[in-house]
């Protein structure tokens, strides 16, 4: 419990049971949980805790720390990790294998991948106009930069880009050949790393190199600025792949948001408590008040209630629910107050179904993805191959130096094909596509289905109450009386309910500047409709049940 003073002499704490405050030198008793020291007036608030202290907890939220989630890779699901990582076999970044409110969202990688990015940006574009300078009219930047410090410029440029930008490609691309599945960061760690190697190479020993290397100036051409824009262009796909795995956890979270952040406990004396949701327990009652969220899944015990269920059914008109009625968590209670046993929590309730449903969706793999697998698979070996055999046939035929020739032209092939992201390309888009539509309300059970809606013409739904703006208007009046009578008698009388019927029968007669009169003996009858007298008339409105009471 936090004290209320600071000081260890004059602390005060909360007696978490009573509401009373407590000094530890008088306390009656103490009692520690989880690390926590809590402090009570008499043995009898102790004992209440000791016998279900979820009911007393402070409500003070426990965080869950990102590095005690498990994490597991898109592309690869067999792969389990505590905590962000990379996947040994492809080098993509982990994800969480579900997410929660509770769970601090790691962003160090993606805070990192952008420093990284802009870093090189910063770096690159000056090398960029450097290499580049030649090609403008004049040659302007050989005019004002001596031919001896122009490779080392490059160099300087190059080399935090290369060395510490690119450092998370190298650490990938080594744990790909060590764990033997090699994969796009092979070809960008072999690429930029030789490209980068032999520039170094050129630099300090230029004499090893032939003539015809040579340019008019006599000097050997680096490939400083080609490892350089590899690495950041790589970089920026890694900064828009992780932004966009953030914003897909964001949707989900938005999904877990829709229910409420706490709960009304009604205790067996007859007190009530609110309390964090994940404190809610199976078997607790729980007091649901006008406009609050259904905290869990239940059923009712006492009161009655309409209850929005658009959020799971799309229909936009409460349901009326009555003692025994099942409610679902995150629905909303519109008018009565109403007492609610719990029946699921936690990750049973429907909401957290719905969720783990969509991180499942996410994770599955397309039939297009077999092709895109299979590809990788004979991809990156295929690439690594033809360089080997591009080094090795010049040096049987290559002219002299032969050396120099084959490799020039082995990592010219490593260069063109290591910025591939074929591997990447249909997991992330089904990410970013089952995470929109969650978004939206539009649920993807699996990324087949995905796939297959691209190919839809035709939809067909089997109620049109999934199709609405999620509220009713009123659109005309069929009556057999003056319209703007019949209209205002109507308005009059639902201007005393909270039904969304009733406001929009009251919205459609101020758009159409109807008079209200005054109301007396208003009654709703749940289920029904309402009566009252207007104008010295008795009205009733309601569905045909109301009128067969009445008797008309």
């Amino acid at each position: 419990m936090s004290p209320e003073n600071t000081t260890s002499e004059t602390s005060t704490y909360i007696d978490p049971v009573c509401g009373m405050t407590v000094k530890p030198g008088s306390a009656a008793a103490s009692y520690e949980r989880k690390g926590e020291t809590y402090y009570f007036c008499s043995q009898g608030c102790l004992k209440k805790f000791q016998n279900d202290p979820n009911a007393f907890l402070s409500p003070k939220e426990e965080k869950i720390l990102a590095t005690d989630v498990e994490y597991t890779c898109p592309m690869h699901p067999q792969i389990s990790h505590m905590g962000p990582g990379s996947c040994p076999i492809c080098g993509m970044a982990l994800e969480p294998r579900v997410v929660s409110l509770n769970t601090e969202e790691d962003t160090s990688e993606l805070r990192s991948m952008t420093r990284r990015f802009w870093i090189g940006v910063g770096l690159t574009l000056p090398l960029l106009i450097l290499t580049m300078g030649e090609m403008l009219p004049g040659d302007p930047v050989m005019k004002y930069i001596p031919t001896g410090i122009f490779g080392w410029l490059q160099f300087g440029l190059a080399t935090p880009v290369v060395l510490w930008g690119g450092s998370p490609f190298f650490e990938r691309g080594w744990a790909s050949v060590v764990n033997r599945s090699p994969n796009m960061f092979t070809l960008i760690a072999i690429g930029t790393g030789a490209a980068y190697i032999y520039s170094l190479i050129a630099l300090l020993f230029p004499n090893l190199f032939p003539a015809t290397f040579r340019g008019h100036m006599g000097e050997v051409a680096l490939y400083f600025e080609a490892a350089a824009i590899i690495t950041t262009l790589v970089l920026l796909g890694q900064v828009l792949e992780l932004r966009a795995r953030s914003q897909t956890s964001s949707a989900i979270k938005a999904l877990l948001g829709l229910a409420p952040k706490t709960a009304r406990v009604v205790r067996e004396g007859g007190g009530e408590k609110d309390v964090p949701l994940e404190h809610v327990m199976v078997g607790m009652l729980l007091r649901v008040r006008p406009g609050e969220k259904v905290p869990v899944d239940g059923v009712l015990t006492d009161g009655r209630s309409a209850i929005d269920e658009s959020m799971v059914t799309g229909e936009p008109f409460p349901v009326e629910k009555s003692s025994g009625a099942s409610v679902v968590g995150g629905t909303i209670n519109t008018t009565g107050t109403f007492v609610m046993k719990a029946e699921r929590v936690g990750s049973e309730t429907l909401l957290a179904q719905i969720v783990l449903m969509v991180g499942e969706a996410q994770r599955s793999r397309a039939p297009i993805q077999r092709l895109a697998d299979t590809v990788s698979a004979f991809f990156v070996p295929a690439v690594i191959v033809v360089a080997l055999a591009t080094f090795a046939i010049w040096m049987l035929v290559g002219p002299e130096p032969r050396f120099i020739y084959a490799l020039a032209n082995a990592i010219a092939v490593l260069i063109v094909a290591c910025p591939c992201a074929l591997g990447l390309a249909t997991p992330m888009s089904i990410m970013v596509g089952t995470g929109r539509g969650a978004t939206a309300g539009v649920l993807v059970k699996n990324a087949e289905a995905l796939e297959l809606l691209e190919k839809m013409t035709t939809l067909v739904v089997d109620k049109t109450g999934t199709l609405t703006e999620g509220r009713p208007r009123l659109v005309s009046v069929v009556s057999k009386i003056d319209e703007k009578e019949f209209l205002s008698l109507a308005a009059s009388l639902e201007r005393q309910s909270e039904h969304p019927l009733a406001e929009s029968i009251v919205a459609g007669a101020t758009e159409r500047n109807i008079e209200f009169a005054a109301v007396e003996n208003f009654e709703s009858v749940t289920g029904k409709g309402v009566t009252g007298k207007v104008n010295t008339r008795v009205v009733a409105l309601g569905n045909p049940k109301l009128f067969e009471e009445l008797g008309i």
